[in-house]
Parts: structure tokens; C-alpha cells; sequence
């Protein structure tokens, strides 16, 4: 199924003028309360483009999904990374996930897995030590089955939900 989906579409990095659209499907992946806001989303796309991975169907040219993140030296994801790109260092040893986001009619396809393999050996190009995401409870078993350890319940409490941590050693 990989080989068709990388068939089917192009991952590349984000290009500038994706702010505006990638912020468009945060809000409809992510409830108000979880989603990044249309002006901090454009400064990641501005200061963080290294640390996106866009999906595009190649028939349509449309954006399907992408992940972002932020790389860092610190070990474990804090709520401040969702709102401060200031905390982003492009040569830091680990890369925090703050978003996997798939739209609804793209999913239960594979896309979400074949960005992140994707995604993790970008990662593991630049020398990063490990990938560190949060998610809720339901969605653990779906990153597990992406190569990543749960490490139990996250200091962040981002959008006033309770996160499981969870990481993939890469380097």
C-alpha cells in the first residue's frame, strides 16, 4: 500500500504559500480548543518550513495532509511549543510533533503512516535522536503500530486534554 500511496501522492516540505490552506485543515482535523490558530500556523510555515511534510495528491494538486513540528535539544513535548515557533532550533536533536492531520475523506487509507515513515527518516537524515509526539488515548495504538513507545500520561495538558507522550528513536 505504500507504494501506491507514494504514487499517488508527493511529500515534500511545505512551501510558503501553503499557510493559509494547511491552517484551513488544522481546524477541521482538530477541535477549537486543540487547533493551532491561522497566525501561528503562517509563522510556522515562515520560521519552521524545515519541519513540515506536506502530502499533495498529485491528480488534484491538493494539499491531502501534513505533520508539523518543531526540532528542540529538550526531550519532552511542553504546551509552550504549541505556541511559541521561537522554541524552534533547526539543528536540535529531537523534533516535536505538534500535528498529524489527515482530512476525513483521505483517511483510513495509509496516508497518515506513510507520511510519518516518511517524516521520521527526514528526521533521521538530519541527525535527530528521537520524534516525540502527544495524542489522546484512542490514537495510541495507531502511532504504536507506527514504531513509536507510549511513555504514559504527558505533562501537556494543551486544549485542556488529557495526552499520552509517546516517541520513536531514529538516530
Amino acid at each position: 500500500m505504500m507504494k501506491e500511496l507514494c504514487e499517488r501522492f508527493e511529500f515534500r516540505q511545505i512551501h510558503l504559500d501553503d499557510g493559509k490552506r494547511v491552517a484551513e485543515i488544522e481546524s477541521i482535523c482538530f477541535p477549537p480548543n486543540e487547533a493551532c490558530t491561522l497566525e501561528i500556523m503562517e509563522e510556522r510555515v515562515k520560521k519552521a518550513s524545515d519541519s513540515f511534510l506536506v502530502a499533495i495528491e498529485k491528480q488534484t494538486k491538493q494539499i491531502a495532509g501534513f505533520i508539523n513540528g518543531l526540532a528542540t535539544d529538550e526531550d519532552s513535548l511542553r504546551d509552550e511549543f504549541f505556541t511559541n515557533v521561537g522554541l524552534h532550533n533547526p539543528d536540535g536533536s529531537y523534533m516535536m510533533i505538534l500535528g498529524v492531520d489527515v482530512l476525513p475523506e483521505y483517511r483510513k487509507q495509509g496516508l497518515a503512516k506513510t507520511m510519518m515513515a516518511e517524516f521520521v527518516r527526514r528526521e533521521s537524515a538530519k541527525g535527530r535522536k528521537r520524534v516525540v509526539l502527544t495524542c489522546l488515548a484512542p490514537k495510541v495504538n495507531m502511532y504504536q503500530k507506527m514504531g513509536f513507545q507510549d511513555h504514559g500520561r504527558s505533562d501537556s495538558s494543551w486544549g485542556g486534554e488529557e495526552w499520552h507522550e509517546m516517541s520513536c528513536v531514529i538516530n
